[in-house]
């Protein structure tokens, strides 16, 4: 048994977004075989795609996991259904919550259903800038290192809530 390192994005705009993703990240602890071993501040950020929608609440997770990256992505989308996630009616529209496997180990995939590094992942501050708190020195694979990453973004649109410890706005 062969442990792995893993990293998930997580994103809410809906129904008390802090609560989903506070939610999402007991799930995650929750999965077999698996380790939540690093959990980023919550970040405030504008949506990627309309509008008129809300903010999003963004964070990221390091996990270490046994599983391969198809069974690990299997478990997102299991507890995205869990906690009610529908397709939205729009590309990139509200969400009630969205996990994404960023990236996993050294895996790079581009095959129907599982792309590695998730596809934007170096374009998207909402991505990397929780990721950065967490894991700056991570390498993705066929890219860079996050910390290098998150350099090349705007930080505009993005603002860091409080910390998980201290509760504080």
């Amino acid at each position: 048994m062969s442990w792995r390192p893993a990293y998930v994005g997580l994103g809410s705009n809906l129904a008390d977004p802090r609560r989903q993703v506070d939610r999402a990240f007991g799930e995650l602890a929750g999965i077999a075989d698996t380790r939540l071993m690093l959990r980023s501040s919550l970040w405030r950020s504008r949506p990627l795609g309309p509008p008129d929608q809300p903010e999003y609440v963004n964070a990221g997770a390091g996990l270490l996991t046994t599983k391969t990256a198809r069974e690990l992505l299997a478990e997102l989308r299991a507890i995205e259904r869990r906690m009610g996630k529908t397709e939205p009616a729009v590309r990139w529209g509200p969400r009630l919550i969205d996990l994404d496997l960023l990236v996993f180990g050294d895996a790079r995939a581009d095959e129907p259903g599982l792309q590695l590094p998730h596809p934007g992942v170096h374009q998207r501050n909402f991505v990397l800038y929780p990721l950065a708190e967490i894991a700056a020195e991570l390498w993705v694979p066929g890219l860079a290192r996050v910390r290098v990453l998150r350099e090349r973004v705007s930080g505009e649109g993005i603002e860091r809530l409080a910390a998980r410890e201290s509760g504080d706005d």
